[in-house]
């Protein structure tokens, strides 16, 4: 009986180290996965890309001014994208529109062409509401007051959303940038500052509504222009001249640069 209980409890040890060890191989296996995982993170531009980029928009998009007639910011923003290490080539497809507003580019995204383009694109890069602006102007040019643009701003504002929605219903997944507004009249009424302050709020305006939404960044260029003792405008003194743009293409990079692009190669890498 003895013998029976020693070996009963010599098997028990047996079982009880077996179970020790399986769980301890268990984990080691389970910290190999660990780090065999923490290694297959791939760093972004390890495989380098084709990136897609569409850009849609107003004049500023179209390149009005762009005395090259090669698109106004996007000749010099593609080539500093095929520079990039994580970059093979960037190609761009141009929607913009000489005079549209907000309202003519929802209408705009609606054509199949432009959405078909957009559900293939990795970037989208929208310029809008400088013609917004502009239609309160001229439509009160004697009696301008700060009510008819704060009016026409919440116009503005619901039409961006609507952009934003259709972009992210041909494509919940691209990186999408608003190039902000900045002040072209400071050529003609530099002596009043209001036009400035009101370019501001409508900034403000849609940072706060890009932030209700995904991988959206807002590009702020209306510094460029005040600050600059270059001559940045064309001869109609409202669009940007060729120098103009080539600054707006660094701006748009360098915001790529500071929280879109990496995310994005990282997210291609990914998906391809």
């Amino acid at each position: 009986m003895k013998i029976k209980l020693t070996l009963l409890l010599i098997a028990m040890m047996l079982a009880g180290c077996s179970v020790i060890s399986s769980s301890q191989k268990g984990e080691a296996v389970s910290e190999k996965k660990s780090e065999i995982n923490e290694k297959d993170k791939i760093p972004p531009g390890f495989f380098p890309i084709d990136l897609k980029v569409v850009s849609v928009g107003d004049s500023l998009t179209q390149g009005v001014g762009d005395t090259k007639e090669q698109g106004g910011y996007i000749p010099y923003l593609e080539q500093l994208l095929s520079n990039h290490k994580g970059v093979t080539s960037a190609e761009f497809l141009n929607y913009g529109v000489r005079g549209n507003r907000s309202n003519q580019l929802i209408k705009k995204l609606k054509s199949e062409d432009v959405m078909e383009s957009i559900s293939e694109a990795d970037m989208v890069i929208i310029t809008i509401g400088g013609n917004d602006i502009m239609k309160v102007v001229r439509e009160n040019f004697t009696r301008l007051n700060l009510d008819a643009f704060n009016k026409e701003q919440l116009v503005f504002e619901e039409n961006l959303r609507d952009v934003l929605n259709s972009i992210r219903k041909g494509n919940p997944d691209s990186t999408v940038l608003l190039v902000g507004l900045y002040n072209p009249f400071l050529e003609w009424f530099s002596e009043i500052t209001e036009m400035s302050m009101i370019m501001d709020e409508w900034n403000e305006s849609s940072k706060n509504i890009l932030a209700e939404y995904e991988n959206t960044y807002f590009v702020d260029i209306a510094d460029i222009f005040e600050q600059s003792d270059e001559n940045l405008l064309y001869t109609d003194y409202f669009h940007p001249n060729d120098r103009g743009y080539e600054l707006i293409a660094g701006r748009i990079y360098e915001r790529i640069q500071e929280d879109g692009l990496e995310e994005l190669l990282q997210r291609q890498t990914i998906v391809r």
